[in-house]
């Protein structure tokens, strides 16, 4: 039988309510008689009729009950039952598209590990990445008063990218500098962080809340919770204790006039409150977790000349829609000559990014003030993420001898900035636009 595709919608699923994860993951479980729960069921009572590819398959299928066994009582899962949680498959390995299992069927990985996976599994030159990290200097070394050369290099290579750089120089217009941490949630947190310490430093100790368009999604720790939807997102059980932020109505859709209300809400809500209100801060063009929606670029332009006017910060969570996943290297910078809207049936809209010989130029990108980066960023082999920012912010948070406060433990960790130099080389030799567009003409057709 053809592999299972686990798809995009499962993300969504899973973002939007265990529920409807629950649904999605029985539908996959029921079209598989050979599915890994019922699998390891079947072994249990009979130990046989299991075709198995484990290392020690004469343990087996024992060994894969056990396993799945510990698994369920004892291993927490992301959004399910801590008690009765949904049937899991064991992970044998991965390699390109495809995880394969313990009983040796394949799944075509289409969440690509929730976005983050770009250049597949096992892929050799991240592989000697990391071998070449370890075996030629070390695993991990604190960040608090040492650095190391992975970090440094890093983080000129996306300060270039971030500012459009197409050499080896270090003009850096915009974007001046970069913060490591842990995931692209904590980038986030690590964003707001900054926002809230600069205009604190400035003595404007009012300038608290951020403003976050509805349906948004922007990670799971309790910061980044209070600046997702309040309502239709996954986190209103907490709302009791979470930071309560402003919002603002979700563009209707693709086209520039169904952005007219949300930044007419925009601009009412900064004249209002622009006194006690910190940043604004977006997913651009694409609200990944928050159902696929997209919106047109102009809504970025005008929001950031909102931001401008009324002196707010401008944070841009490109987590989900960094690296190249739009069309452009980063979601912010299309605009309305690489973007065109187009619509399929029952009104639902989609973007095409009409990105073939388009250069984007310096002065078209809408630029945050702070931009949070994290998923493809090491391709998908460890967990890392990035917040950039602005001389402007840095000199703020900095007046008068001021530190930033943050510093996590594993804090620009070697190994994680090695693979993802690694990666953002391998993107940037690639034909990666081409690669978008067939994607977009194949769904097209």
């Amino acid at each position: 039988s053809p592999p299972i595709i686990i798809t995009t919608m499962m993300i969504r699923s899973a973002y939007r309510g265990g529920r409807r994860l629950a649904h999605v993951l029985n539908r996959c479980h029921r079209s598989s008689s050979t599915a890994a729960a019922a699998a390891s069921s079947t072994s249990a009572a009979s130990g046989k009729n299991i075709i198995c590819t484990c290392e020690c398959p004469e343990s087996c299928p024992q060994q894969c009950h056990n396993l799945l066994d510990t698994d369920r009582q004892h291993v927490i899962h992301p959004y399910t039952s801590m008690t009765d949680p949904l049937p899991t498959f064991p992970v044998q390995s991965a390699k390109g598209v495809h995880l394969k299992l313990n009983d040796g069927r394949k799944l075509i990985d289409g969440m690509s590990s929730w976005w983050a996976a770009v250049h597949g599994y096992r892929n050799p030159v991240l592989d000697n990445a990391l071998k070449e990290q370890i075996e030629s200097s070390m695993s991990h070394v604190m960040f608090g008063g040492l650095t190391h050369k992975p970090a440094v290099q890093l983080t000129t290579k996306l300060l270039q990218l971030a500012n459009n750089i197409q050499d080896d120089s270090a003009d850096y217009h915009h974007f001046t500098k970069a913060f490591f941490s842990d995931s692209g949630s904590v980038s986030v947190e690590v964003a707001m962080k900054m926002a809230l310490q600069y205009w604190f430093t400035l003595e404007q100790p009012s300038k608290t809340k951020f403003v976050s368009l509805r349906n948004g999604y922007h990670g799971d720790t309790l910061g980044a919770m209070s600046i997702c939807d309040p309502v239709n997102g996954m986190h209103s059980m907490f709302s009791g204790v979470l930071a309560k932020q402003l919002f603002v109505s979700t563009p209707t859709g693709g086209m520039e006039e169904d952005g007219v209300q949300t930044i007419t809400e925009m601009k009412q809500l900064l004249e209002e409150h622009h006194e006690e209100i910190a940043a604004v801060v977006m997913e651009p063009i694409v609200q990944g977790a928050g159902g696929m929606r997209f919106y047109h670029p102009s809504v970025l332009r005008k929001v950031r000349e909102l931001c401008d006017e009324y002196n707010v910060l401008l944070i841009f969570d490109e987590i989900a829609t960094g690296f190249g996943r739009t069309g452009t290297m980063f979601a912010s910078w299309q605009n309305e000559s690489t973007y065109q809207p187009w619509y399929l049936t029952e009104g639902s809209s989609f973007s095409i990014i009409n990105s073939e010989d388009k250069k984007i130029s310096t002065n078209e990108i809408v630029n945050a003030d702070i931009l949070c980066l994290g998923k493809a960023l090491t391709g998908g082999y460890m967990t890392l993420g990035a917040t950039l920012t602005t001389d402007k912010v840095a000199h703020g948070i900095s007046h008068n001898g001021g530190v930033f406060m943050h510093g996590p433990t594993f804090m620009a960790n070697p190994l994680a900035c090695s693979v993802s130099l690694a990666s953002m080389g391998l993107l940037t030799s690639s034909p990666w636009e081409e690669r978008v567009r067939n994607v977009e003409n194949a769904l097209i057709e």
